[in-house]
């Protein structure tokens, strides 16, 4: 059952660790992300065969009596001994049962292999020596260091404290403490009262390497002194079979604390959006000539109504001036391709270039490089693309200069009533004065007190158009106005989601990324 919990919490530490190392792609180093990605693989190929095996490797420099040990513990010569040069060509294993380990040494592409005893499951590796002459034993060696489920580091009195494998090898194994065992081999060349003071000795060295607590046994190959106690470490290591998932589990958390980096664990502080479009969407205003829009809207609302309210008789003077808005193609519906607004010019560029790096720069904050760069990189990417996007939002945008007010018909059919009750009087008075030109006898004008009907509709009409006018360009003025601010709303609405779209969204998106990769790594390592 515990067996299961631990494999189960190692495939979510694994899934954690895929997940990041495709988040972390393109934006931190390709042998990392590679890296994890090769032990979330390894990972796989590994629980994918016996669990009942377990490999141990014993890895050693020349002359450390590596070889020696591995016949002592296997009970018969396989490997060759050599005192001063290294012998062990190639990686050889000794089997204790049961059977099944084929595959296992298949994927470790160990082709020799003994079977020297049965029931415990070890498979007991004899590497080349990692500082060899050849270049191709110290491949072998650091290959098979990368994959075995235990590794068994063997020192000699004479060269425990060497800077090589402390510095290459078990410094690199802090993750590893739970797979790792240390042996000081060749104790029998020691004097009885120095054994103990070299294994103290190595036992800092070993924490200074990070691997506290890793046991250290010292023992002879040569005498037999230490080994029982050997075996035992290794019997209970072998017995738990676990040893694999333990390898496993310490190098999900090595890979993630390399794709971390100083970084691990940073999660980055919260930032409004909000904050940072405000200043976008001015920029982006500015250069998208929003004011020129507002202004046209307001002036295009004036001339509107003062073509369908005016004075008919002074009217159509008014219809030959263009429409502000149609001037700048903007009353030509949904499917307006382009507007004729001026293009933005270098300062108000600059200033929406401003603001996209500055959008950047406060969504990087409190994100550790190279991730900030990714960000900022973020909010640049698609910075080409505002030209259109915003000459396409302003043509789009609901102006509300389509429909005309209710009010300018009812004032339209009154101009032309009082226009009526004007030509009437006019053509009242024009009869009169052709029947006295003809000396013809007029017939009786009625008055509203002294004045005649003719002239009072001539001029009452002529005075009713005029005032109604001027009071129709008064509620023109004050409704231009509202369309105006109603237009500077929607245009701010259509210009802030473009501003949302390419600049803003892209670097939380990316900042996004970040903190979900904060969280994969945490939970792999």
């Amino acid at each position: 059952m515990k067996l299961a919990k631990a494999a189960a919490s190692l495939d979510e530490r694994l899934a954690a660790l895929s997940e990041a190392a495709d988040l972390a792609e393109g934006r931190l180093d390709r042998q990392l992300v590679e890296r994890a990605r090769a032990v979330a693989e390894r990972a796989g190929a590994r629980r994918n065969l016996s669990v009942d095996h377990t490999a141990v490797a014993l890895a050693g420099a020349t002359g450390s009596g590596k070889s020696s040990l591995f016949n002592a513990l296997a009970g018969c010569d396989l490997a060759e001994v050599g005192p001063t040069r290294p012998t062990t060509s190639a990686a050889q294993a000794a089997l204790w049962g049961p059977d099944g380990s084929g595959p296992l040494l298949d994927w470790l592409d160990v082709p020799l292999r003994h079977v020297v005893g049965d029931g415990s499951g070890l498979v007991l590796l004899d590497l080349p020596d990692h500082d060899s002459i050849v270049s191709a034993h110290r491949l072998e060696v650091d290959r098979l260091v990368g994959v075995v489920d235990l590794l068994v580091w063997v020192l000699d009195p004479q060269k425990y404290a060497d800077a090589a494998v402390h510095e290459r090898y078990l410094k690199a194994l802090g993750r590893h403490r739970d797979v790792v065992l240390v042996v000081l081999n060749q104790i029998d060349r020691l004097p009885e009262r120095a054994v103990k003071r070299c294994l103290d000795d190595l036992r800092g060295l070993l924490a200074d390497d990070g691997l506290e607590g890793v046991p250290v046994v010292g023992v002879s190959a040569r005498t037999g002194q230490g080994l029982s106690e050997l075996r035992v470490a290794l019997d209970r290591k072998v017995s738990r079979r676990a040893a694999w998932a333990s390898r496993l589990a310490a190098d999900a958390g090595a890979a993630a604390d390399a794709l971390a980096g100083p970084s691990a664990g940073t999660a980055p502080a919260s930032v409004s959006r909000a904050d940072l479009a405000r200043p976008l969407s001015r920029a982006l205003s500015q250069a998208a000539a929003v004011p020129l829009v507002v202004e046209s809207v307001a002036k295009a609302h004036r001339h509107r109504a003062v073509a369908a309210t005016g004075w008919p008789l002074t009217r159509w003077l008014r219809r030959l001036r263009p429409d502000p808005l149609r001037r700048l193609h903007l009353t030509r519906g949904p499917g307006t391709a382009r507007t004729s607004l001026p293009p933005p010019t270098a300062v108000q560029l600059t200033a929406v270039d401003t603001a996209v790096r500055d959008v950047g720069e406060a969504a990087g904050g409190g994100v550790p490089e190279p991730w900030a760069s990714a960000v900022r990189h973020a909010a640049r990417s698609r910075a080409a693309e505002l030209g259109d996007a915003l000459d396409r939002a302003v043509a789009h945008a609901s102006l509300g200069a389509s429909k005309p007010p209710r009010w300018w018909k009812a004032v339209g059919v009154l101009q032309w009533l009082v226009t009526a009750v004007m030509a009437a009087g006019a053509l009242w008075l024009l009869a009169l004065f052709a029947l006295d030109y003809l000396l013809l006898p007029k017939p009786p004008t009625p008055t509203a007190g002294r004045v005649p009907w003719p002239t009072l509709l001539l001029v009452g009409g002529a005075a009713a158009g005029v005032l109604i006018a001027l009071l129709s360009r008064l509620a023109a003025w004050i409704g231009g106005r509202r369309r105006a601010r109603k237009a500077a709303r929607a245009l701010r609405a259509a210009i802030g989601q473009v501003g949302e779209e390419l600049v803003v969204t892209p670097a939380f998106e990316e900042r996004s990324r970040y903190a979900r990769f904060v969280e994969r790594v945490t939970s792999a390592g």
